[in-house]
């Protein structure tokens, strides 16, 4: 099946998870959230589970729910930010073709993490930066929430039906599933539940995220 005709005054957008999508920060975050874990006296895999699926808040109230969550948070910034000046990360194979050849009026980013590290990630992996970043600051509800694909969609001045997602995580492709959007997976072993079109790496949906924005053919939807 072929991709609708874009009507005029549409325009196609492209919504990107950063963490196990373009950066792979798989061990950062485990190191991290190991060693807040530590510091706090409670499971480290127990934790981790969590906070995949939640923003730190939601992961403090539900693992450490006597702690003061503002010194949680301020433990973890701590923490994360020696973490992306001293690290080490690497962009995903075809992260940066990908991007640098989307305009940068035709894609953002759509964190749990926040601005200031993404920035300091992307910069690390040589990266470019869109003008549209949606981070756990902007939204008072994360994934799987469709509300921060919502924001990016309304911020590039796009329709939810005129933009596609790529994830990796189950409540990241929950939350754009519930905003009505395409959503792509990427980078695992097996398709995660719902996604209409799954890669088992970034490399490979390269060329169809950018037929989808009209930059190289066209593609089919699977």
């Amino acid at each position: 099946m072929s991709f609708e005709t874009v009507r005029p005054g549409r325009r196609k957008c492209v919504l990107f998870d950063v963490d196990g999508t373009l950066i792979d920060a798989v061990d950062n975050q485990r190191r991290v959230w190991a060693t807040w874990a530590g510091r706090h006296g409670l499971d480290a895999a127990e934790v981790y589970r969590v906070a995949l699926r939640t923003r730190p808040m939601e992961t403090f109230a539900t693992v450490a729910p006597d702690r003061d969550p503002g010194e949680c948070l301020a433990a973890l910034h701590e923490l994360e930010d020696a973490d992306v000046r001293s690290g080490v990360y690497a962009a995903f194979d075809g992260a940066s073709q990908l991007l640098s050849t989307l305009p940068s009026g035709a894609w953002a980013l759509v964190t749990s993490n926040y601005e200031h590290r993404v920035r300091g990630r992307f910069a690390r992996t040589g990266l470019p930066v869109p003008r549209v970043i949606v981070d756990a600051a902007s939204v008072e509800e994360g994934k799987p929430s469709p509300v921060p694909y919502l924001l990016a969609a309304e911020q590039l001045g796009a329709r939810p039906e005129d933009c596609l997602v790529i994830e990796d995580a189950p409540s990241g492709v929950e939350a754009g599933l519930r905003a009505g959007m395409t959503v792509w997976g990427v980078n695992t072993a097996a398709a995660v539940t719902g996604v209409h079109r799954h890669f088992a790496s970034l490399r490979e949906a390269v060329p169809d995220i950018l037929a989808f924005a009209r930059l190289e053919g066209s593609a089919g939807v699977g």
